[in-house]
């Protein structure tokens, strides 16, 4: 049996690329991993591939030893998984909690690289892995900085285990989208207690956009997607910049 597996699956990007993989006759079952299970079932009524609702909190390693068990028990063979659950916080560190931090790491971070790791032993030729990252990855973000140092981990993760696993068939791309207009990311990170930091979110860009640009780019190979013109100039940029520099441009750009 090929499937894909897709997290954050209920809601934004997860949602928008179990839509898409629907239309690819190359997967026999879709595994939807989120929380809120009303929505994978709505979602699950809307595609035509069978999908697999596992509603499951990937901040608890329950979670982790439910999928194993699955795994074990079906044996698949994982074609795609797509790390998609995460979530950021807008606001100086004095206006987020300790425990919405330690969540952010623990989803944006850990959830990803487990789910990446109990993925792999089923995996073969031609399988690929798409971890969610962001433009946030490539500089330091103050009022953002958490989510943005998480998405760096992601983001070096994936590059260094796409290394790896040269050779094998199997390949890794790290997606790297701008601000996203039409997802409940950006109305989620302004929910502190003082959001204004970050006034504005400029040039965002569209989910199906970015999955389609993502998906053609993981078919083809390529380690790093930037799905959108916005994210390829702050890839390059970053290069180019200095991080101290690009704190400085972030400071008049978030003021906006």
């Amino acid at each position: 049996m090929n499937i894909a597996i897709v997290t954050g699956a209920s809601s934004g990007l997860g949602r928008e690329f179990i839509l898409e993989l629907d239309k690819q006759p190359e997967f026999d079952e879709i595994w939807g991993i989120a929380r809120r299970r009303e929505r994978l079932e709505e979602l699950a009524s809307m595609i035509k591939t069978p999908m697999r609702i596992l509603t499951l909190d990937l901040t608890d390693p329950e979670s982790f030893q439910e999928i194993t068990r699955l795994l074990e028990r079906k044996t698949p063979v994982i074609r795609l998984l797509i790390n998609a659950a995460g979530f950021g916080k807008i606001g100086s560190y004095k206006d987020i909690s300790a425990e919405d931090c330690s969540r952010m790491i623990d989803l944006n971070c850990k959830a990803a690289v487990e789910m990446t790791q109990l993925s792999l032993p089923y995996m073969k030729k031609g399988s690929r892995i798409m971890e969610i990252c962001s433009t946030a990855a490539f500089q330091p973000l103050q009022y953002l900085n958490v989510y943005a140092a998480s998405k760096s981990f992601l983001y070096r993760y994936s590059r260094a285990l796409g290394a790896e696993l040269s050779g094998t068939g199997i390949r890794v791309t790290a997606v790297c989208p701008y601000w996203i207009r039409d997802t409940e990311f950006i109305k989620k990170a302004q929910k502190t207690k003082d959001s204004r930091y970050i006034r504005g979110f400029p040039f965002a860009s569209r989910r199906k956009n970015v999955v389609k640009t993502a998906l053609a780019d993981s078919r083809l190979g390529i380690p790093v997607s930037t799905p959108g013109p916005v994210c390829y100039i702050h890839r390059i940029g970053a290069w180019l910049i200095p991080d101290s520099l690009l704190m400085a441009i972030w400071e008049l750009l978030r003021k906006l």
